[in-house]
């Protein structure tokens, strides 16, 4: 595997805890003139501001297939996860929280996501999103043992847990 690549996802991976003063920045979007997250962020930061609206709509909304949640418990146990997204996004706004419900409901640990929120131009200052190779948001990008092993770009074929079972299977 190509060196850089390996080194990006331990920046990527490990980088909420090295950089946890420096999660959950705000800048105004200068399209709406409304505040949109950049660079790493946590769940407790999607769960605030117009984000965080939707955010708790669409996770309690969501009601994933019982019998997916049933098949990935084991099959997540050594993956990480990168979630690239836009708070700017209609899809990120819709499929981020249904993705934490699916990952939350299976009991994944949130200690294995890194959240990367993008700038319009897909990128995020101090972060080399162009590695990530980030064409549309939001961005899945599922993780074993530091190899990339599949992603789900802006929606799933049929729904997430099915996605990601496909992947991760």
């Amino acid at each position: 595997m190509n060196f850089r690549l390996i080194i990006i996802t331990l920046i990527i991976l490990f980088g909420l805890k090295v950089t946890a003063q420096n999660i959950n920045n705000t800048v105004v979007d200068p399209n709406s003139r409304v505040k949109m997250l950049v660079g790493y962020c946590d769940k407790k930061g999607l769960e605030k501001g117009n984000f965080g609206v939707t955010f708790k709509n669409e996770y309690g909304n969501y009601k994933p297939d019982k019998e997916y949640i049933k098949k990935l418990a084991p099959e997540l146990k050594n993956v990480t996860i990168t979630i690239v997204l836009a708070t700017w996004c209609s899809d990120s706004k819709r499929e981020v929280p249904r993705f934490y419900k699916v990952l939350n409901d299976v009991g994944y640990s949130e200690n294995q996501i890194s959240i990367i929120a993008v700038d319009r131009n897909k990128e995020a200052e101090g972060i080399d999103t162009e590695e990530l190779n980030i064409q549309k948001v939001p961005t899945f990008i599922i993780y074993n043992n530091n190899k990339e092993i599949g992603r789900i770009v802006e929606t799933p074929k049929k729904t997430l847990e099915k996605s990601i079972w496909k992947i991760v299977k």
